[in-house]
């Protein structure tokens, strides 16, 4: 699986789209990034692509405007989330990453995971 890898240009764009709300966390992921509230990954860059994560209703909404798409690697794509188109203005991406936001904003806190590894027979 090829992971691509953003350019400053893009990390610079998916910082200024991510809000600055409170518990909002952006964090590298694999060479990209992601921004977080309680744990849960709610917009992600992949490359240049920028991703959200919506409940069904809202990703069949989106889905339906031109230039979006599946979110992450072609042949594995990241289940529940949509690339926004990128041609869109930070005004035509705020209200569907608010939405977002929003979303995840409901789900159970996540858990960080213990460091504990697996040992020998």
């Amino acid at each position: 699986m090829r992971m691509p890898k953003p350019t400053d240009a893009d990390r610079a764009q998916f910082a200024a789209l991510a809000p600055d709300a409170p518990g909002v966390e952006v964090k590298p992921m694999f060479g990209n990034l992601g921004a977080f509230v309680n744990g849960n990954m709610f917009m992600g860059l992949f490359g240049a692509d920028i991703g959200i994560k919506l409940p069904e209703a809202e990703r069949t909404e989106l889905l339906g405007q031109p230039g979006t798409g599946p979110f992450g690697p072609e042949e594995r794509p990241m289940g529940g989330y949509v690339t926004l188109p990128a041609t869109w203005e930070a005004e035509d991406a705020a209200p569907w990453i608010d939405r977002a936001l929003a979303h995840a904003a409901t789900l159970p806190p996540k858990t960080p995971k213990t460091g504990r590894r697996k040992t020998g027979p």
